[in-house]
């Protein structure tokens, strides 16, 4: 007699996505501190790439994460939640800018790593860092596009709602963003 077969099913923690957001709408303060987990990391990096700045990055999505728990209310669960988080991510972003550019003092820069490293680490971050260079001087409408679909891996659909325009911009602005960021990248002395 053959042994029967066992189907296992691999555990995705997004299967109870859903429920814990409509716990976290109704006050529960465990699904509220697990919405507050789950999304730290990847409003965190949207906001790092947005910004360009450790600092302001931290700051930009501990209020974004704030605004989320404020507003919990308001969100419509008709509508995908991840584009209503880097929505609310993108706007605290885009108030970060402007109070940027009151301040009267400059920044200063990031110091780099002193410690030495292989020279393919060093090619890689070469390159990483002409490429972060290419994308912070890119316009904010190409920057934040290139963000959310290379980085943050939002579908076009998604991104038409995050920015709220039609799913052929968003097609074009990818197109002429990458464009640019390469030209960008290019004439900061980076290979093709």
């Amino acid at each position: 007699m053959e042994a029967p077969l066992i189907a296992l099913r691999v555990y995705d923690a997004n299967d109870d996505e859903p429920a814990m957001i409509a716990a976290a709408v109704a006050g529960k303060r465990e699904a509220r501190t697990w919405l507050v987990n789950q999304w730290t990391p990847p409003v965190w990096r949207f906001c790092r790439r947005m910004l360009a700045n450790d600092e302001d990055a931290q700051d930009a999505a501990q209020e974004t994460l704030v605004k989320v728990l404020r507003h919990l209310s308001l969100y419509d669960p008709g509508r995908s939640f991840t584009t209503w988080v880097f929505g609310i991510a993108r706007n605290t972003c885009i108030d970060e800018h402007r109070r940027r550019s009151r301040r009267s003092w400059e920044e200063p820069r990031e110091v780099p790593d002193p410690r030495a490293s292989p020279w393919q680490q060093a090619e890689a971050s070469e390159r990483a860092s002409l490429l972060s260079s290419a994308l912070a001087e890119l316009p904010e409408m190409y920057r934040e596009i290139l963000i959310l679909y290379h980085f943050e891996h939002l579908k076009y659909h998604e991104i038409a709602e995050v920015l709220e325009v039609p799913m052929g911009t968003v097609m074009n602005r990818i197109f002429r963003a990458r464009k640019k960021l390469r030209a960008g990248y290019e004439e900061r002395g980076g290979e093709p």
